[in-house]
């Protein structure tokens, strides 16, 4: 029962985290840039760092708006690099300002000395410490988000899923995607300081792709990634605690092999539909055969 009680603030935790990144995670897939997750985390940690290194805690709000100021660069450079007929994907911009943004956090927690821990903390997180006024903060938080993503929810779904047409229809590719990556970061800058950026990797991509293996319209995909991310989460930090794991390091590891089960799942049942075909061919071959 005490284990119960203690694991009940993480995993409500994870469960708000997997409401919003499943979602965000159709855009993401959608869109092709897969990393984009890692490049604000990314940013947001090199804001934290920078915050500790000029004497900040990094659990104090001033920490937290500097995080945020460098998420929104991220989410201004990366709507600006996005241009219909370039011949460098917007992908290859994102990674190299993942890389970037990693390289000066790491040359910053080499002047903050002690701090090394903290770079530890943003990469795999430590989710079980939790408290409930940051539940709590972080459900409001992401609830205002969502409830901005459905309110033009049509204007962010025919962007991700047909710029051309969004575009034929007068909206404004640059300005909606500063919007789609700034609501982005206000949540990448939060779940960061819960669980680190690796699980948030994760929250954000495999849901959606797991989704994918099994439904193509948006509402299924939500479901089915919802469902994997609650069962990923509850299972995770269980084994966490039974094991005396680190809790972000095993929902990402639970995260893979689940994905790992789906995939195959998914291979059998190609594989027996194939099979019901070629077999359903062969009768009606033999049929008309019989009929001449």
């Amino acid at each position: 029962m005490e284990v119960l009680r203690f694991l009940l603030a993480p995993f409500i935790a994870s469960l708000i985290l997997t409401g919003i990144h499943a979602y965000l995670g159709v855009h993401v897939v959608e869109r092709g840039v897969i990393f984009v997750d890692l490049a604000l985390a990314q940013f947001a940690a090199l804001g934290a760092t920078i915050g500790i290194l000029v004497g900040l805690d990094p659990h104090a709000g001033a920490s937290y708006w500097i995080s945020l100021g460098f998420t929104f660069l991220g989410a201004a450079i990366f709507s600006l690099v996005r241009m219909r007929h370039s011949r460098i994907p917007q992908e290859a911009f994102i990674g190299i300002a993942y890389a970037v943004a990693s390289a000066a956090a790491i040359l910053t927690v080499s002047k903050a000395t002690g701090e090394t821990e903290h770079l530890k903390d943003m990469l795999v997180g430590n989710i079980l410490a939790v408290s409930w006024p940051e539940v709590a903060h972080t459900a409001m938080l992401y609830g205002a988000i969502g409830l901005f993503h459905v309110i033009f929810r049509k204007n962010f779904l025919q962007i991700s899923i047909n710029p051309a047409a969004a575009e034929a229809r007068g909206i404004s590719i640059r300005f909606w995607d500063f919007l789609f990556y700034a609501s982005f970061g206000f949540v990448v800058t939060s779940s960061v300081a819960i669980a680190g950026v690796l699980l948030v990797f994760c929250y954000l991509i495999v849901p959606s792709v797991g989704a994918m293996l099994f439904a193509d319209r948006i509402g299924p995909r939500l479901a089915i990634g919802w469902t994997m991310g609650t069962l990923v989460s509850a299972l995770g930090c269980y084994l966490s605690v039974a094991w005396d794991f680190p809790t972000g390091a095993a929902i990402v590891c639970t995260f893979g092999g689940v994905l790992v089960l789906m995939f195959l799942f998914h291979l059998a049942l190609s594989r027996g539909h194939e099979s019901r075909v070629v077999a359903s061919v062969a009768g009606q071959s033999v049929e008309m055969r019989d009929r001449a």
